[in-house]
C-alpha cells in the first residue's frame, strides 16, 4: 500500500501560506473597521470662535465603533422610591421623590414621633451629620460624621449591628469638617467611603467587614465624603480634596471583591481630550483639583453615569493655569461600564471663586415643546440651575455665553455661561446691601458674580458656600418642579503671595474670608424645569443646609439649622408643619413604608459649617405617633474603639495650654475659621481680626456664641475654652506681626 502521508517540508510550506493569508485578512478587517469608525465620528466645533481671548477652540469628539458592546441596560428599570429608600438619591435618577401618599398636605399636622434613637457617635464638635438613611426591607443603614455605620430596625429604632472603623485622628487634610453623606446597599453588602480615602464593604446582615480597598492616600489630600453608588455589580465613588491640590477622579469597583474596574480622571492630562484647556508649559494639571463631592446619578437605558466636578486648584488663583481648566466645575457623563468620556458641560470656566458644583445631579423625564425629553438638572454655587439634555449635554433650557469682566493677572475666561431664567439667590453686592448688612465703617470694593480680584480685597456673593452647596435637591413629577436650597452670604477675596504646592498641604492660592457680623440668609426655592423660572420661594434668616425630600402627598420636607424638620406644600410653598429636634437638622430626610404605615426619618446631628447644635439622634415620625416626650432608644455602638478626639497627656507628661488649644481648635474651629485662622469656609479670618486680639473677647464668643457662631459652653469645658483662647491669642492673632 502506498504511503500517503504529507512530507514535513510540505506541512511547513502550507502552514506559512495559511499564516500569511490570515495576516492579510486581519489587515483588511482592520482597514474596514477604521473606515467604519470614520463614518461614525462626529466633530463639533464651538461656534463662539469670534471671542478673541478664548484660549482654545473647544472640540468635542464622539466616536461610535460598530459592534462595540453597548453600556445600556434597558432591563434595569428606574422606579421612584416607594416602600424602601434603597438608593442615596431615592432612585438611580437622584430625584428624592417618593410615591408614598399616606402622609399628605391635608393630614401632615398629625405627624408625630414614633421613635428616636441615639447612636452615641458623631456628636463631638468636629463632626457633621449629613448622611441620608438607606432603608431596605425594614432595616435602616446610617453613617455618622465619625464614619461609624449602624443597622437599626426601621420600625422600632433598635440597633441590629454597628461598625466602627479606625480613622486616623491625626488627619489634617479634611477641608470642611469630618463627615460622610451615607452608604450604599446592594448585592448583600453595605458600602461606605471612609474619610481617610478607603472604600469598605460590610455584610448587610451582620456588619462584618468583607473587603477594604484603599482608594487614595489621605496624606496627599484625598478624602471621601460622598455616599457611594451601587449599580449593576459595581460600586462607584469619587474623591474630595480640591483644597489640597489633588487630581480628581471617579472610580468603579467590582462589588464582590473590591478591585478597581476603571478610573476616570476629572482633570485630563497632556494628550487627553481637553488636555489643551490646561497650560502646556507647566504641570498645573497634576494638582488641578476637580474633586467629586456628590453621588452619581444613572440612566440605565443610556448606560451613562452623571456627576458634578468641583473646583480647580489652587482654588482662587488662576494665574498659573491659563485656559478653561476642564473638567473642573462641570457636569460630566461617562460610560457606566468602562468609564469612557461621553460629554461634559462646564458651569464656570477657569474658576477663581471656588464656585464648584457640589450638588448632586438630578435626572428627570419631562414633556417640553410637545416632545418627551431626557432632562438633567444641576444646582450650582453660582445660584443657577443648569438644565441639560442628558443624552448629549446640550441645554434643555437656554444657556448663553456672555462676556464677563477681565483681569489679565488671573487669566480670566472671556465668557461665562448664563442660564436663561431665574437665579435662586442674589448674585452680587449692591450699595443697598452695604447700607443694610455691612458694618457702617465698610469702605471696601464690592462686585457682582464673576468679578475678578487680585491684591485689592473685593466683597462678592454668592461665595464658596453657594448658591447651592452639597445639600441635595429634588424633583417632583406631579408638580414638575425642581426644589433647591440656597445660601446667601458675603465673602471677600484677595490674592496673596504666590503659593507653592506642597503635597498634603492646603493649596488655596488667595485669601478668602467671610465678612464678620454680616447675616447669613437662605432660600428654599421651587423652579419650573421647563422654563427655569421660580414658582415659589421661602426666604430664611439662616442658611438652608440640609437637603430636600418630596412626596406624592404634595409635600416637601426640609431641615433647618435650628433643629426643626419642616413640611411645605409642594405646589404653593406654604409651611404646613414643623417639629423641633435637639440638634441641627442638617441632613436630608427620607420616607418609607412598613406594615402599611408611612414613616419619615431624619438624622439630626448638627453641622460644623452651619454653626448648628451637635447631636447623635435619628428621629422617625408617622401619623398619630405616640412616643412619650423625652423617650430615646439607645442604639449606640457596642465596643466602640474610636480613639479620643483630643490628645491626652500620658502619665508624668505635661501638655501646654497652647498645644491643647491647637488640638481643640482643630476639632472645633478649623472647618469654619481654617488652618491657622485663615481661609475657612464660614468664619472670619482670625489672623487680621481686631476682635480676636482680645483674649476676653475670644472666651466670651466661644462660650456664648454670637453673630452666626454657635455657643460651645455645652460641649467644651471652661478649661478647654481657655486653651483655645490661648492658642488663638499666642499663635494665630499676632501671626506675621
Amino acid at each position: 500500500m502506498r504511503d500517503e502521508r504529507i512530507p514535513v517540508w510540505a506541512k511547513i510550506f502550507i502552514g506559512s501560506i495559511i499564516a500569511l493569508v490570515t495576516i492579510l485578512m486581519l489587515f483588511l478587517v482592520a482597514d474596514k473597521e477604521r473606515e467604519e469608525v470614520s463614518e461614525f465620528a462626529t466633530i463639533t466645533v464651538n461656534e463662539e470662535t469670534e471671542v478673541e481671548s478664548k484660549a482654545e477652540v473647544e472640540v468635542e469628539v464622539e466616536v461610535e465603533v460598530k459592534g462595540a458592546p453597548s453600556p445600556a441596560n434597558p432591563d434595569i428599570k428606574v422606579e421612584y422610591a416607594s416602600k424602601d429608600w434603597a438608593v442615596h438619591g431615592g432612585d438611580y435618577y437622584n430625584r428624592r421623590y417618593s410615591t408614598l401618599n399616606q402622609i399628605t398636605s391635608e393630614n401632615v399636622g398629625d405627624l408625630k414621633p414614633t421613635w428616636v434613637s441615639s447612636l452615641g457617635s458623631g456628636a463631638e464638635d468636629k463632626y457633621s451629620g449629613e448622611a441620608t438613611p438607606i432603608v431596605v426591607d425594614g432595616i435602616m443603614y446610617i453613617a455618622t460624621g465619625a464614619n461609624d455605620v449602624f443597622a437599626i430596625d426601621a420600625k422600632t429604632g433598635e440597633q441590629i449591628w454597628a461598625y466602627t472603623p479606625e480613622i486616623p485622628q491625626e488627619m489634617d487634610t479634611v477641608c470642611c469638617g469630618w463627615t460622610t453623606r451615607g452608604v450604599a446597599v446592594g448585592d448583600g453588602k453595605v458600602y461606605v467611603g471612609l474619610l481617610d480615602a478607603r472604600l469598605v464593604a460590610l455584610d448587610q446582615k451582620t456588619g462584618e467587614e468583607l473587603w477594604e480597598t484603599k482608594v487614595a492616600e489621605w496624606e496627599e489630600g484625598y478624602t471621601i465624603t460622598s455616599a457611594p453608588l451601587y449599580y449593576n455589580g459595581k460600586v462607584y465613588t469619587g474623591v474630595a480634596g480640591g483644597e489640597y491640590g489633588i487630581r480628581g477622579r471617579v472610580m468603579a469597583y467590582e462589588s464582590d471583591l473590591g478591585y478597581e474596574v476603571w478610573r476616570f480622571y476629572t482633570i485630563p492630562g497632556p494628550g487627553d481630550i481637553y488636555g489643551n484647556t490646561w497650560p502646556s508649559d507647566n504641570d498645573a494639571w497634576l494638582t488641578g483639583g476637580g474633586p467629586v463631592w456628590n453621588t452619581p446619578a444613572v440612566d440605565p437605558e443610556l448606560g451613562y453615569i452623571y456627576f458634578a466636578t468641583g473646583n480647580t486648584a489652587p482654588d482662587l488663583d488662576g494665574s498659573n493655569r491659563e485656559g478653561d481648566n476642564l473638567y473642573a466645575n462641570s457636569v460630566v457623563a461617562v460610560n457606566a461600564e468602562n468609564g469612557d468620556y461621553v460629554w461634559h458641560f462646564q458651569e464656570v470656566h477657569h474658576d477663581i471663586w471656588d464656585m464648584d458644583p457640589a450638588n448632586p445631579v438630578v435626572l428627570f423625564n419631562v414633556e417640553k415643546d410637545g416632545e418627551m425629553r431626557k432632562g438633567l438638572g444641576q444646582a450650582g454655587k453660582t445660584g443657577w440651575i443648569y438644565f441639560l439634555d442628558r443624552t448629549d449635554g446640550t441645554p434643555l433650557v437656554g444657556i448663553e455665553e456672555k462676556p464677563v469682566p477681565q483681569l489679565a493677572e488671573q487669566k480670566t475666561a472671556a465668557t461665562q455661561p448664563f442660564p436663561i431664567g431665574d437665579a435662586f439667590v442674589p448674585q452680587g453686592v449692591t450699595q443697598a446691601d452695604v447700607e443694610r448688612d455691612l458694618d457702617g465703617t465698610f469702605d471696601g470694593t464690592i462686585g457682582d458674580i464673576f468679578t475678578p480680584f487680585w491684591e485689592e480685597m473685593i466683597t462678592l456673593k454668592p461665595g464658596p458656600s453657594g448658591g447651592a452647596n452639597w445639600p441635595p435637591s429634588a424633583y417632583n413629577p406631579d408638580t414638575e418642579l425642581f426644589y433647591v436650597l440656597g445660601n446667601d452670604t458675603y465673602s471677600a477675596f484677595a490674592r496673596q503671595e504666590e503659593e507653592e504646592f506642597e503635597e498634603g498641604a492646603l493649596y488655596i492660592g488667595s485669601i478668602l474670608q467671610r465678612i464678620a457680623n454680616t447675616p447669613r440668609r437662605g432660600t428654599v426655592t421651587a423652579i419650573d424645569v421647563k422654563t427655569n423660572k421660580i414658582a415659589w420661594q421661602q426666604n430664611w434668616d439662616n442658611t438652608a443646609y440640609s437637603g430636600v425630600l418630596t412626596t406624592a402627598g404634595n409635600l416637601v420636607f426640609i431641615g433647618h439649622n435650628d433643629g426643626r424638620l419642616i413640611a411645605f406644600d409642594a405646589k404653593t410653598g406654604d409651611q404646613l408643619w414643623e417639629y423641633m429636634m435637639d440638634a441641627g437638622a442638617n441632613a436630608p430626610s427620607v420616607t418609607y413604608e412598613i406594615d402599611g404605615e408611612q414613616y419619615i426619618s431624619i438624622y439630626a446631628a448638627g453641622n460644623a459649617l452651619a454653626g448648628s447644635k451637635h447631636g447623635d439622634k435619628v428621629y422617625t415620625f408617622k401619623l398619630g405617633g405616640t412616643l412619650p416626650e423625652g423617650q430615646v432608644i439607645d442604639a449606640s455602638a457596642k465596643n466602640n474603639t474610636n480613639e479620643s478626639t483630643t490628645d491626652e497627656a500620658t502619665e508624668g507628661e505635661t501638655v501646654s495650654s497652647v498645644d491643647a488649644g491647637l488640638a481643640l481648635y482643630t476639632n472645633s474651629c478649623i472647618a469654619c475659621h481654617g488652618n491657622q485662622g485663615a481661609n475657612g469656609h464660614n468664619g472670619p479670618n482670625l489672623q487680621d481680626s481686631k476682635f480676636a486680639e482680645s483674649r476676653e473677647n475670644v472666651i466670651d464668643r466661644i462660650t456664648n456664641g454670637g453673630a452666626t457662631m454657635p455657643s460651645f459652653k455645652d460641649s467644651l469645658t471652661p478649661e478647654e475654652i481657655e486653651a483655645i483662647a490661648d492658642y488663638i491669642e499666642t499663635v494665630i492673632s499676632p501671626l506675621g506681626g
